[in-house]
């Protein structure tokens, strides 16, 4: 573990916003999220060392992340291209680089659509890319240094590296003029984020708002274009929205993680249940304001949405 200063403005000087364990893999650790009394930025510490983070990504992370339905994110991938759209409408073949491009299935998609495409994969539990470039290593240390893109992509990925600022300043050095940076974080401003403690901690190391994007932005000298927060990539349910306004809303008591109830699937597994419909009529029985709030979930959001404090936020950033 190492306790670390704020990667955005280099202050020591933070707040505890919550302690949470590894909810995913469970173990007896306890991991801290702080807030930067200076710029706001939340991130966890102390944190796993970059050299340790490899045993909290075990094999079946990557098989459970990499099994796509094929329809459905057929489907995703188009949305995410509508934030490349002025670019593609340009003359010629733009060059785009996917970082955390997974299995590829993005950049292909790109590809069918008249682009060149390259991509970052550090993960060595990915299936092997060979019908385009793929860089292995961290991207800021991909061995680009000059200006060769016309857009970068980070979707769902700054919260898990360790420096953000450095991936800020890497798209800055290989994106052309003009070029697009189309990244994908959670909002540290959400429901979800900073009180319903969803985040997926220790892998998500930094949570981030409208102020710490903008002004990671004005680092590097990038013009903010469009900011969208809406959930129209990722979903996320405002999970044990009604356990936390009963204990801390009306209660005016203290709301931790001790306070959470298991998953559906943590239940199962705790009690050597098969998943369906006995497992999930027992998890109701238990748990059942988890029943009672489901139905305002859409309401919640869609209020989330429109106030700007939904838990993920995608923000379309231009190199000057």
């Amino acid at each position: 573990m190492e306790t670390v200063s704020c990667d955005l403005c280099g202050s020591s000087r933070y707040s505890l916003v919550y302690q949470v364990p590894d909810r995913l893999y469970p173990s007896h650790e306890l991991f801290t999220v702080v807030e930067c009394n200076e710029c706001g930025l939340g991130f966890v510490n102390p944190r796993p060392r970059f050299d340790a983070m490899a045993r909290y990504y075990p094999p079946d992370y990557y098989e459970k992340g990499f099994v796509e339905n094929r329809e459905q994110h057929q489907k995703r991938y188009a949305r995410q291209a509508k934030y490349l759209r002025e670019i593609e409408e340009r003359p010629g073949h733009p060059r785009l680089l996917d970082v955390g491009c997974a299995n590829g299935d993005f950049p292909r998609f790109m590809a069918a659509r008249g682009w060149k495409v390259e991509g970052v994969e550090i993960s060595r539990f990915a299936s092997p890319i060979r019908d385009f470039p793929v860089y292995s290593q961290v991207f800021p240390d991909i061995p680009v240094d000059t200006p060769a893109y016309d857009a970068v992509t980070a979707w769902a990925v700054l919260e898990h590296v360790h420096h953000p600022m450095a991936y800020f300043r890497k798209a800055a050095q290989v994106l052309k003029p003009g070029g697009r940076f189309v990244f994908l974080v959670p909002n540290f401003a959400s429901l979800n984020s900073r009180y319903l403690m969803g985040e997926d901690v220790p892998r998500h190391l930094f949570f981030f708002r409208r102020e710490t994007v903008r002004r990671y932005l004005d680092e590097i000298h990038f013009r903010l274009e469009r900011e969208d927060n809406g959930g129209h990539i990722f979903s996320s349910a405002p999970e044990n929205w009604l356990l936390f306004f009963l204990r801390a809303g009306l209660l005016r008591r203290e709301f931790s993680w001790r306070n959470l109830p298991p998953s559906r699937p943590e239940f199962a597994r705790q009690r050597g249940l098969q998943p369906g419909l006995g497992a999930s009529v027992r998890y109701g029985l238990n748990y059942p304001l988890r029943l009672v709030e489901r139905p305002f979930w859409p309401a919640l959001a869609l209020v989330q949405a429109l106030r700007g404090t939904y838990a993920t936020c995608i923000f379309v950033a231009r190199r000057l």
